[in-house]
């Protein structure tokens, strides 16, 4: 790799040929401001934002697109470019919607803090204000155009990183707004509702839909008993809702704090992924044994199994019929649990929360249910946890870690590893390992599906068999795999895919980290280590070695796979329409778009 130098801000610099201005002034701590910009994902200079002056270019230039050369003299901070990004703020400004006190990303916005940086303290022109939009039909998804400042993160994000595509830029000119095709809400888009688009988008035009107040009036209502059970990721990015380096782990501080908050119990989802990876595992054994459908492919994402009822519903047959952690632990604490402490199921309010907000739509599935009772109530993200925290006034910091309320707090290492990318399946190897070897195996850290990198792939013999495995995360990535196993290319027995880069450490409902802190750390290992840190840290490391597991197959389930289990348990899937429009319908839709430019 070719080196140039260059002088920025009469500091001379020596970087790669490849890389930007941007790259370039990072390296000496000169931070250029950008709103657009997303690395390797959205670098087209649009915003405007991030101009530099060049010596001898006759205009200023957007660092984030143009390159190094050798001998360059850049300027970052002159009079010029200070009103010039000034100017091109209080235009974006003029047109957006600024009730930023009552804005779900206030004092978290990349648009606020840019404007507090540049003191703009009022804006000299107003711009003409568009009918805002505000599509809030989808249980996951909100899309507000009065916020949208067109920066296109969202869109390429959508296309580029998870390759679905469905936001784009509609009509022309100030008309413009990013919307999915042929002007569909978000609820009846193919959109698997990842929210890769919400923690990307640096104001608040996309969003999740909250769910706090009714879980406030559940918790205030004297006849609702309200059980919350906390993801295995949350712990391992909550903290940074409150200023905590990012991958602090907080399982303790947080429990403690869900106790404050009034719930009547505090249960962690890494049981109920125990629980996947008891009903999975022996799935899968079955499946290898009786001649079943293989690849089996997990259905813990919800992401990923709506994106296989859209745009791959010849595989539903290889998804696990197992439902996910989240929903598990909803059928038993409105069974099992509800048994135990002699109370109605339907006084029972269950509370999930998650990294995820495809969690909220996989919640409200009209399947997802027992004998008429929802397995899950209500589901908040990460972020409307740190909401809810602050609103009732807890010093979070000074919170004394707490301990999971017995009966269905108690987990294992394998749970804990369910949030990172590879974790599902770790978990599963641990567990069919020692089934298969018939004696508690010791050498556990099947370190070769965990990892950020693309696919990942393992053979691991067992028992006598060979068990080929390959982990994807992030719908792009599930694409390429799955078109490998289609074709013949690969066969594999067992396949991991979560909907998100990285896994569920970096769901769409996780903490908003601003693009400039995403050039220099990968939140996805940060957040990751802090799993597998409290994973080697556990007495038990494998599901099956859960006294509480063990427990409640003894006592309520009998095995692995039961009758019972299955009427609990597992689920089905079923295909989706890409988009629900008639042949008449898509007609008039292409002769409008023409007409409008769309």
């Amino acid at each position: 790799m070719g080196k140039v130098t260059l002088t920025i801000d009469n500091i001379q610099v020596e970087v790669p040929k490849e890389y930007t201005i941007l790259e370039a002034a990072r390296t000496i701590g000169v931070d250029i401001p950008t709103l657009c910009f997303l690395k390797d994902i959205n670098e087209i200079g649009a915003c405007r934002v991030c101009l530099v002056e060049i010596e001898g270019a006759r205009a200023l230039q957007a660092s984030c697109v143009h390159p190094v050369a050798e001998g360059m003299v850049v300027k970052t901070n002159t009079k010029k470019l200070r009103d010039a990004r000034k100017s091109t703020v209080e235009l974006i400004l003029s047109s957006h919607n600024r009730e930023c006190l009552t804005c779900s990303r206030s004092k978290n916005c990349e648009l606020q803090s840019l404007a507090e940086e540049l003191n703009i303290n009022e804006i000299p022109f107003e711009g003409e204000q568009l009918e805002a939009v505000v599509d809030a039909k989808s249980h996951s998804i909100v899309r507000d155009s009065s916020k949208c400042i067109l920066c296109g993160r969202c869109v390429n994000v959508c296309r580029e990183v998870q390759k679905i595509g469905i936001l784009d830029f509609t009509n022309r000119g100030y008309h413009t707004e990013v919307a999915p095709a042929f002007s569909k809400s978000m609820d009846e888009a193919p959109c698997i509702y990842c929210g890769q688009c919400i923690t990307n988008c640096p104001v608040a035009a996309l969003r999740e839909k909250e769910d706090i107040e009714r879980v406030w009036d559940a918790i205030e209502d004297p006849e609702t008993h309200v059980v919350v059970q906390t993801a295995p990721a949350v712990r391992a990015a909550l903290g940074e809702e409150f200023g905590l380096p990012i991958g602090t782990r907080v399982t303790g501080k947080m429990v403690a704090a869900l106790k404050r908050l009034g719930f009547d119990k505090v249960f962690d989802t890494d049981f109920a992924a125990d629980l996947t990876i008891m009903e999975e595992g022996h799935e899968l054994l079955h499946r290898i044994q009786e001649g079943g459908t293989l690849p089996m492919i997990t259905s813990c994402s919800p992401g990923w199994v709506r994106f296989a009822e859209f745009y791959y519903p010849e595989l539903i047959p290889n998804l696990s019929s197992c439902k996910s952690p989240q929903q598990m632990m909803g059928a038993i604490i409105k069974s099992y649990y509800a048994e135990q402490s002699n109370i109605d199921p339907k006084k029972i309010f269950v509370v999930s929360i998650m990294p995820c907000t495809s969690k909220k739509t996989e919640a409200a599935r009209p399947e997802l249910e027992v004998n008429g009772v929802r397995d899950v109530d209500a589901v908040l993200t990460t972020r409307e946890l740190g909401k809810m925290i602050k609103q009732a006034r807890i010093d979070f910091m000074k919170l004394k870690d707490a301990q999971y309320d017995t009966t269905l707090g108690d987990y294992t290492g394998a749970g804990v590893i369910f949030g990172a990318t590879g974790g599902v399946m770790e978990a599963a190897l641990r567990t069919v390992a020692d089934v298969l070897e018939g004696k508690d195996l010791q050498d556990i850290e099947y370190t070769t599906v965990r990892g950020v990198e693309g696919i990942k792939e393992a053979e691991v013999t067992l028992g006598g068999k060979t068990i080929k495995v390959a982990v994807a995360h992030g719908t792009a990535q599930a694409i390429e795999l799955i078109d490998m196993i289609k074709s013949g290319e690969k066969e594999y027995h067992f396949v991991e895919i979560m909907g998100c880069s990285g896994g569920c450490v970096t769901g769409g409902g996780q903490p908003h980290v601003p693009a400039r802190v995403k050039m220099d750390c990968d939140i996805r290992v940060e957040r990751a280590k802090a799993l597998y840190e409290e994973d080697a840290a556990m007495t038990y490391r494998k599901s099956h070695q859960n006294p509480l597991i063990q427990k409640l197959y003894s006592d309520y389930l009998e095995k692995p796979n039961s009758h019972k289990a299955h009427k609990l348990l597992h689920t089905h899937y079923e295909a989706r329409e890409i988009y629900a429009i008639g042949s008449q319908e898509l007609a008039e839709a292409c002769v409008e778009a023409a007409a409008t430019g769309e």
